[in-house]
């Protein structure tokens, strides 16, 4: 069994892109750095995927901060999504032409499956 680990980075980042469309002056964060978490051995033993949708503040530097999961679909997920968001760099939003901080969601997506 091949384990899988997806992030998915675009709907991730659809508040900046609605605050975009709002005010064309606004660039949404980009993310250039990621760090895959750690899939839960018990997890993977089970054949148990999930998703953990995490709303963090990424400040003016393109840091990641006040990490809080939204929701999970199981809760052995919540604590290594945490954890792998905490490391990612972003650019940072911009308005105007400087930098700002924004809150988004990032959906993080465990996934396990036969390849």
């Amino acid at each position: 069994m091949k384990t899988k680990i997806i992030l998915f980075l675009s709907a991730a980042l659809a508040l900046g892109s609605v605050v975009a469309r709002a005010d064309d002056a606004m660039e949404p964060p980009v993310p250039v750095r990621t760090v895959a978490p750690k899939f839960p051995v018990e997890m993977r033993r089970e054949g148990t995927s999930g998703v953990v949708t995490i709303s963090c503040l990424i400040d003016e530097k393109g840091n990641v901060q006040e990490p809080k999961v939204e929701k999970a679909s199981n809760e052995a997920f919540s604590q290594p999504a945490i954890e792998a968001v905490r490391k990612w760099k972003f650019k940072p939003a911009k308005k105007g032409g400087a930098a700002v901080a924004i809150r988004v969601s990032l959906p993080i997506q465990f996934s396990v499956s036969d390849d």
